[in-house]
């Protein structure tokens, strides 16, 4: 079995991610996609600065940047268009990069796409479906041009799973007949970099500007205006975009009518099968995290699978792949609900209920920052899988602030130190803590160890260890909390542990339990 290629089925925007991650860490890939070639619709059309960092963590950020729109957030308007805040997040750079990055589909697919075939170890197949898996000593795939033999199996297939429907995995939730019309344009004259929800109940509507003249429309529509599924007629279009623009038939790059759901797979993982993005769970586009959170499947799985492909962790690690993942999806699939019955409510009373409601929060600071930043959102916090101990930075993601290197004066990310796996951060610890802490913990599961000098001192040179020191505050801001203690941060850069020197034993057990 681990001789043999992880078996990605999806060639969507998650899929193509997951198998970069896969391939970056020397895991050989299959990727399959029904389709002729990769998708020329624009679906999604935001990363966050989370997803910007796992593109990071398999060599793209540089290639993906080059088609983004760095964006500043959301702006909400109330139901008589006047502005009601602007979401903008916690810190533009607390990841490395912007909060929120406009992008078209189509061209992020070519980016990922192009990517991967320059990798060893890697077939992709396009027009070749899943027709069938079976699992014994091998896990076999049938394919419609064969049968291929396979040790995982990733279904990164979309909302009508394919992997998922062989597996038999139902989906719970809700799914809402509310029809609403997407439209793609090009040749528009928007120059914002922010993303508008327009809250008018008479016809709530999202603005999206995008690269090169391409924009977003999304609109409410009533009854008698569209059928979810069927083309609309170029009239309305051009009825509903005539507040906005002057809009021709050629100027139309995509327009559908659809619905929404609101589900999360029973299970996310089937013996050798796993479930990804939105085969794992589909949430409405409100808080423009579907395609993030898929993003965020492919980060927590692709490290985990890697080592057990390696044979340097027991396969019990991939039980906490949905232990870690689903709590926060579910959340973030609950928020993309509540936001939609909220900010694109047709009520009217709720609408000016909503506004006054807005206002009244921001009156205060604590109520501005709690708009501004964004705090409704769910955080990720890992409190079960491969974690140890609790405290208030034990399994959350860990930022990524610009740091000085002892070797050099010139700044640089955080994660071009800490590398591809484990890594050990001692902050303003002594030698003599180092030298016990290594005495206990598992050196093989250990790829870096870096001391962190706060207080804005000049890092440590050392032949033992590589050293960084704060570059802006951000460190500080980051791991001040945890002086005088050791930060275990995995490769996803979640932090699994937080302990002193006199407490290492239960990290080493949480190393050790992962190694054959």
């Amino acid at each position: 079995m681990s001789r043999l290629p992880v078996l990605v089925v999806g060639a969507g925007p998650v899929g193509l991610t997951v198998a970069n991650l896969l391939a970056a860490r020397q895991v050989p890939v299959l990727v399959v996609e029904r389709n002729a070639t990769t998708s020329d619709e624009a679906k999604a059309i935001s990363l966050d600065d989370e997803s910007l960092r796992t593109m990071q963590m398999a060599g793209l950020d540089d290639a993906v940047l080059e088609i983004v729109v760095p964006g500043t957030g959301t702006r909400y308007f109330g139901r008589t268009g006047k502005v009601l805040f602007h979401a903008r997040g916690p810190e533009p750079y607390r990841m490395g990069f912007p909060f929120k990055n406009q992008f078209a589909q189509p061209e992020l697919e070519r980016v990922l796409l192009r990517a991967l075939k320059n990798r060893p170890d890697v077939e992709v197949r396009f027009g070749t479906a899943l027709v069938g898996l079976h699992e014994g000593e091998v896990v076999t795939a049938v394919l419609e041009s064969g049968e291929a033999e396979v040790g995982w199996v990733l279904g990164c297939d979309g909302g009508r799973s394919t992997v998922r429907e062989l597996k038999k995995i139902g989906m719970a939730g809700t799914s809402h007949s509310e029809v609403w019309l997407v439209v793609d344009t090009v040749g528009d004259a928007h120059d914002q970099r922010y993303a508008m929800h327009l809250g008018t109940p008479s016809r709530p509507t999202v603005v999206v500007p995008g690269r090169n003249g391409r924009c977003r429309y999304e609109f409410r529509l009533w009854p008698g205006e569209g059928v979810a599924g069927e083309r609309p007629e170029f009239e309305l279009i051009r009825r509903l975009l005539s507040p906005y623009r002057d809009i021709s038939p050629a100027q139309v790059e995509r327009s559908v009518t659809y619905t929404f759901n609101a589900l999360v797979a029973d299970r996310w993982r089937d013996g050798r099968s796993f479930l990804l993005g939105d085969a794992a769970h589909m949430m409405p586009p409100f808080a423009g995290q579907g395609l993030n959170s898929g993003i965020r499947d492919a980060a927590n799985l692709a490290w985990k699978l890697a080592e057990v492909w390696h044979g340097r962790c027991d396969p019990s690690l991939l039980d906490t792949y949905e232990l870690e993942r689903r709590p926060h999806a579910t959340a973030t699939v609950a928020l993309s609900q509540r936001l939609g019955q909220v900010v694109m409510t047709t009520s009217r009373p709720r609408a000016w209920l909503r506004d006054m409601m807005i206002r009244a929060i921001r009156l205060t600071g604590p109520g501005r920052r709690y708009l501004a930043e964004m705090r409704f959102r769910p955080r990720a916090v890992h409190r079960q899988g491969v974690v140890s101990g609790n405290g208030d930075l034990v399994g959350t993601l860990l930022p990524q602030p610009c740091v000085l290197v002892a070797s050099s004066a010139r700044p640089v990310l955080l994660d071009e130190v800490l590398g591809a796996g484990f890594a050990l951060l001692g902050v303003d610890v002594t030698a003599a803590e180092w030298d016990r802490v290594a005495s206990l913990l598992p050196a093989d599961r250990l790829v870096t160890c870096v001391d962190v000098v706060l207080d804005e001192r000049l890092p440590r040179p050392s032949d033992e260890r590589q050293s960084v020191a704060d570059a802006d505050g951000r460190l500080q801001a980051a791991l001040g909390m945890a002086r005088g203690h050791f930060v275990l941060v995995r490769p996803d850069r979640y932090l699994g542990a937080v302990f002193t020197a006199e407490r290492a034993g239960p990290v080493g057990d949480l190393l050790g339990a992962c190694v054959r």
